[in-house]
């Protein structure tokens, strides 16, 4: 049926498939791939390529009107007037020039379009990424907490082997097997649902399998404010695509005070008349724009584009300010809680394992504070993979807040 319709019918996913992904698979990678592979990047560019052509269309010169005409014919058919001619328009103003500027700032606006394309697809994928990395390490912590409550497990049934111990200890630790097992089966899921995620980023089919991870976490300081927002105002494509509408908006007024300019027409050609025979034959002339209101309000509804851009700029100027130094004080939030759990406390959860299965084991502390303390460990660890992706995730957003093309952290 495609076909019938002149529609190429779509490959076999098979043979549209990039290249395996790099084993372990970097950050860096990720964004590399996620620019040459997305659909989006390469019909931001296509636009922007056709957006180019604009101005050698707009500017040029109506096309000339070729014009046979039979100018006499008498009824008794002896003989014919006839003329060939040539019909030409000129603008008597520089609106071709205009029109010109106009489209080239189109094109500008379309080309920081791309851009602004790109930054958003290499967030989409640098979160992806570390969704994924944090619900593998999720997983991961999850298996470890399996294999201690399974410690737990084999304590309790030791303990009631030798009359020390409870069969409720046994149930309420086997119990705790049972719901981690039931988490991991979930986790499963969501592991899955995030290397979909990561390779649809990547403009891959969701389906694919996905490698292992390999990032380091950031923990260095962001750049001062001064400089977070000198590098927005510098290389954030919506402010340009602001600028570009500027002009454009501007080169608009110039071209509707052109059309109080008249137009000119030149028409001129080879003719023939039965009296005088064989001539040529030149005429001129000028449209006379008359009607002054129309072109006194085509100039008045492009100056108050001219005002809407400016303001939409200034608009745009604030947002993306606003959004530079919100976005650092966040990765600065983000890397003193990651910093905390990280070298506080974590490791004060895991020293307290030890001693309470001791505890337990030999008699001295009942079953729930080992289940207690496990509990609490996983909770802590739980709390820093969170917190390590919510510290990638901000340094992604403060780059892209600057404009940083490759917005890994």
């Amino acid at each position: 049926m495609l076909a019938v319709l002149g529609i190429p019918a779509p490959r076999q996913a098979h043979a549209q498939e990039p290249e395996p992904l790099p084993d372990p698979l970097r950050l860096e990678q990720v964004l590399q791939i996620a620019r040459d592979h997305r659909a989006e990047i390469a019909a931001a560019r296509a636009r922007a390529r056709a957006a180019g052509e604009r101005p050698a269309i707009v500017s040029a010169l109506e096309d000339p009107i070729i014009s046979p005409s039979i100018d006499h014919l008498p009824f008794m058919l002896q003989g014919v007037d006839y003329s060939v001619s040539v019909e030409q328009r000129f603008p008597l103003s520089g609106v071709r020039g205009h029109r010109r500027s106009s489209a080239e700032a189109e094109s500008q606006r379309f080309r920081a379009e791309t851009d602004r394309v790109a930054l958003d697809v290499e967030l989409e994928a640098v979160t992806a990424f570390l969704m994924l990395q944090e619900r593998r390490r999720i997983a991961d912590i999850l298996q470890e907490q399996r294999g201690l409550s399974q410690q737990f497990v084999d304590a309790a049934v030791a303990r009631y082997s030798a009359g020390t111990g409870t069969q409720s200890d046994v149930l309420r630790a086997e119990i705790e097997v049972s719901r981690l097992d039931a988490v991991l089966r979930s986790i499963g899921a969501e592991v899955r649902a995030a290397e979909a995620m990561l390779n649809t980023g990547l403009g891959r089919s969701a389906d694919l399998s996905v490698p292992a991870l390999e990032s380091a976490t950031p923990t260095g300081l962001p750049p001062s404010n001064e400089a977070v927002r000198e590098a927005a105002f510098v290389r954030r494509p919506e402010l340009r695509v602001g600028e570009a509408e500027v002009g454009r908006s501007l080169a608009e007024v110039s071209v509707m005070k052109s059309m109080y300019s008249p137009m000119a027409m030149v028409r001129t050609g080879p003719s023939y008349t039965m009296t005088d025979g064989a001539g040529w034959m030149v005429m001129v002339g000028v449209s006379v724009p008359l009607w002054r209101g129309r072109l006194r309000a085509g100039v008045a509804e492009a100056e108050a584009m001219v005002d809407m851009a400016r303001a939409d700029l200034e608009a745009m100027r604030r947002m993306v300010e606003g959004d530079a130094v919100t976005s650092r004080e966040q990765t600065l939030a983000s890397r003193e809680q990651f910093l905390a759990l990280r070298d506080e406390v974590v490791p004060r959860a895991r020293q307290a394992i030890d001693p309470t299965l001791a505890g337990y084991a030999a008699g001295q502390l009942p079953l729930v504070s080992v289940i207690d303390a496990a509990q609490t460990l996983w909770s802590v660890e739980a709390e820093l993979a969170a917190a390590e992706f919510s510290l990638g995730l901000s340094w992604a957003r403060l780059k892209r807040a600057m404009g940083d093309r490759g917005a890994q952290p």
